[in-house]
């Protein structure tokens, strides 16, 4: 096995066990309470109100990346929610 099989191999582990662990970070809770609130109909159009590029959301719901202090900025001025509110949406406690 080369070096770049393993060092592969590793990678591959690591996003498996990323996978199965839990985490407090549910994105698509709040991305579709936005969308709902704000009477749009997919992710493309909520880029357009937030002013961000696609991948940023669809990074966001693929848990690739976490909402910033900038975007949820922007998701409370554009949807008037508050953020406290949106931050509790983004967290698995807003499920129970």
């Amino acid at each position: 096995m080369t070096v770049r099989q393993k060092k592969q191999e590793l990678l591959e582990a690591m996003q498996r066990a990323r996978e199965l662990e839990p985490s407090s970070f549910v994105p698509n809770m709040l991305l579709d309470t936005l969308i709902e609130r704000m009477q749009l109909k997919n992710d493309a159009e909520l880029c357009r109100v937030l002013e961000v590029q696609p991948p940023i959301i669809s990074k966001i719901r693929h848990r690739k990346l976490n909402v910033g202090a900038t975007i949820l900025l922007r998701m409370h001025e554009k949807s008037n929610i508050p953020i406290r509110e949106l931050k509790e949406l983004s967290s698995a406690s807003a499920l129970h």
